[in-house]
């Protein structure tokens, strides 16, 4: 009992400290990193708690899914610092999602740069056909959804970069 009682205040501020650290990180790959070491405290508490099971568990599938989606987002986005994929899709230009497919092309293959975020922005005005209605015209939503569409693009980079 004694040894049970050691390892849990031995982990608990770990996982604690670990959770924090999750959520404060701007990162989102030192976050993840965070995330795992939080799994394999809260697969130790499994084990001390008897649940040989739930430890395994939590083990292969929640820190072995991590560390393949960490994987996978890493060749997502290039280690070149290049843009290795985009996706853009605009919401209230229309009676569907819209998404930009030339913006996109645009941006893989170059390098994260405000021109390119422009052209993007150029790009995503050019492609949407929105309405006139009671809260905008037609104009100002196709101006907009390029300006939303640079403006997302270079916090995405900052975001990226942090």
């Amino acid at each position: 009992m004694q040894a049970d009682l050691i390892l849990f205040w031995v982990f608990a501020p770990i996982s604690v400290a670990s959770a924090i650290g999750m959520l404060v990180m701007r990162n989102a790959v030192h976050s993840a990193l965070f995330l795992i070491v939080n799994f394999f405290c809260l697969a130790l508490f499994y084990l001390v708690l008897g649940a040989t099971f739930l430890f395994a568990v939590q083990i292969i599938v929640y820190a072995g899914a991590i560390m393949v989606l960490f994987l996978f987002v890493i060749m997502l986005l290039g280690v070149d610092g290049r843009v290795a994929d985009a996706r853009i899709v605009c919401f209230g230009v229309g009676p569907r999602p819209a998404r930009v497919r030339d913006a996109e092309r645009a941006l893989v293959g170059g390098s994260p740069s405000p021109s390119a975020f422009a052209e993007a922005g150029r790009l995503t005005s050019a492609a949407v056909d929105p309405d006139d209605d009671i809260h905008a015209s037609r104009g100002y939503r196709k101006r907009l959804a390029g300006v939303l569409a640079a403006r997302a693009l270079a916090a995405a980079a900052l975001e990226a970069a942090a």
